[in-house]
């Protein structure tokens, strides 16, 4: 994938990132059906295949659970620079979305947290403190469960995955009601895969 990118494109998707950092409340990838929204569906500079494997990729990597971010800047870098057939060549401009999206989703939830932090630690024994923690919770319940639809929505055109969709609940399920380790769910749900089953 070929895209143009202009000064102004840049400042857009810095500016979005950073608009995006300050509602990413429970993690960024709480914020995924919006970037989607915008990289994906508005701009056009990622394709619906690129958004779900950079996601696919850092959620399965070691590390924090940004990395994803890492990876759309990567992409839509490596895309003004000619794409994946342009080579190193094309890496300068992946380094740059790299370094765009990073810190328009870094700096503003960095610094806003820092000093929440230190607020609410100070005040802890405040009721509105402790109520704003807890009416917090069914918010990133939302945000992560519109995330979950934006992924499975993509992989289930015509009804052919069900088998991914039934095991994503059977999953979720489990996660809720059992104790069961998550990494016996994920190599379970790698075998299942590598069998050709979902």
């Amino acid at each position: 994938m070929i895209i143009s990118l202009a000064l102004a494109d840049w400042l857009a998707l810095l500016s979005h990132f950073l608009s995006l950092s300050l509602l990413a409340i429970g993690g960024a990838i709480t914020t995924a059906p919006d970037m989607h929204r915008y990289l994906v569906t508005e701009q056009r500079w990622l394709s619906d295949a690129q958004f779900s494997s950079s996601i696919a990729l850092a959620q399965a990597a070691p590390g924090p659970n940004v990395l994803f971010i890492a990876l759309f800047g990567w992409n839509v870098g490596l895309n003004a620079g000619g794409g994946i057939a342009a080579g190193p060549a094309a890496w300068p401009w992946a380094a740059l979305g790299v370094m765009i999206a990073m810190i328009g989703i870094l700096v503003p939830s960095t610094t806003l947290t820092f000093a929440a932090a230190r607020w609410g630690h100070q005040n802890r024994e405040l009721r509105s403190v402790r109520a704003f923690k807890q009416g917090m919770a069914p918010i990133v319940i939302a945000l992560l469960v519109a995330t979950g639809w934006i992924l499975v929505a993509n992989l289930g055109q015509g009804g052919k995955n069900w088998p991914l969709g039934l095991l994503t609940a059977v999953t979720a399920v489990m996660v809720w009601r059992t104790r069961l380790h998550m990494l016996w769910l994920l190599a379970s749900g790698g075998l299942l895969g590598w069998f050709g089953w979902v």
